[in-house]
């Protein structure tokens, strides 16, 4: 691969390539000797976004596909097409339709978070084909807790490409039940008590979102507490809690809709108007206007754990900020802090640090 870098740069990059496949062949060396389960190393290298994705997944073939597509398009609709190319069987060929149609989304979810959590892998459980109550066939995604660390907007992205994939091949649209979702807002409710939310969507924006979400947004049990009502459904099959559902909802859909609308929009997909609820428009006259100013949010203050130092108040002036974000001087994936925050701690604050 050829970058765009100053000799002194390239050979610095080459410098650590050569390093890195150093220390692999001495670590498969030391490895060949049977004391370790496995008798290689087992993290792939990976050079760019198609290879990581490619490697993450395991679906050979995908990252020239991917690699072709980010030439003419967004990351986001390359996600898109790509998933639709999985799932049709044109990059690599599954036994079953539901299998194509897994790979198809995880595929989609690697490509939407750069291929750099466990979300796609791990924070998807599985996906089925299940049937209505009409005998039409539509998709059921079982999301588990480590779809947390994809954040809301790309676990509300991940429900688009499926949904995206269901258009395309034809398969019905998720009509749920009354029961099943009254079962929804309890169960939603009953994980805000026992795990936290960064948003509680009211009882009727998670009607909302169940009755015309066109996939089924499930998730496997992740408390040991269980719903008290709406326990036994058909269609549902454990009575404890589904971290994962309530995060895919609450945080991704219902907290992250303008962002989601936006790409809906943008990608010209059908069936999403209905997010229009959730965005509130609000005609500033003027820059000075109270409605458009930003407030000062104190919940999180709320939550405080006893004993926890109180670095600084929301928006007071002067006060501590912590800036996520990829501006210049934080880089990808990281955290920007005042270097100033040094003379209080006497040091650095060191990794793993809750504030």
């Amino acid at each position: 691969m050829k970058f765009a870098a100053s000799d002194t740069m390239l050979e610095y990059f080459k410098g650590l390539e050569t390093g890195l496949s150093d220390a692999i062949e001495l670590a498969n060396r030391a490895r060949a000797n049977g004391a370790d389960p496995n008798p290689e190393v087992e993290i792939p290298i990976a050079k760019d976004l198609a290879d990581r994705v490619e490697k993450l997944i395991g679906v050979i073939g995908v990252a020239d596909k991917l690699r072709e597509l980010e030439t003419t398009m967004s990351r986001e609709e390359a996600a898109l097409q790509i998933s639709v190319a999985v799932a049709r069987g044109e990059i690599a060929k599954f036994e079953t339709k539901r299998e194509a149609i897994e790979a198809a989304v995880r595929v989609a979810m690697a490509v939407i978070t750069e291929g750099v959590v466990a979300a796609p892998i791990e924070g998807i459980a599985k996906i089925d084909l299940d049937k209505n109550d009409d005998g039409s066939e539509y998709i059921r995604i079982y999301y588990a807790g480590p779809i947390r660390s994809a954040g809301g907007t790309a676990q509300a992205l991940s429900v688009l490409a499926a949904d995206y994939v269901r258009a395309n091949l034809g398969i019905s649209p998720f009509i749920p039940r009354d029961d099943e979702v009254e079962r929804y807002v309890e169960e939603i409710g009953a994980y805000r008590r026992v795990a936290n939310l960064q948003y509680l969507p009211s009882e009727d924006e998670i009607r909302l979102i169940v009755r015309n979400c066109p996939v089924c947004i499930d998730g496997e049990p992740t408390e040991e507490a269980e719903v008290e009502g709406r326990r036994d459904l058909e269609r549902i099959p454990t009575n404890r809690i589904r971290g994962g559902m309530a995060l895919v909802i609450a945080e991704g859909i219902a907290l992250k809709a303008p962002k989601v609308k936006k790409h809906v929009d943008k990608l010209e997909l059908k069936g999403w108007d209905w997010l229009e609820k959730f965005i509130v428009r609000v005609d500033s006259g003027s820059d000075d206007d109270a409605s458009a100013q930003v407030k000062p949010k104190d919940k999180y203050l709320q939550d405080l754990i006893a004993g926890r130092p109180v670095f600084s108040y929301p928006s007071r002036p002067g006060g501590f900020r912590l800036r996520y974000g990829r501006s210049r001087n934080t880089s990808f994936a990281a955290a920007g802090i005042s270097p100033a925050t040094m003379v209080l701690m006497d040091d650095f604050i060191a990794a793993g640090t809750q504030v």
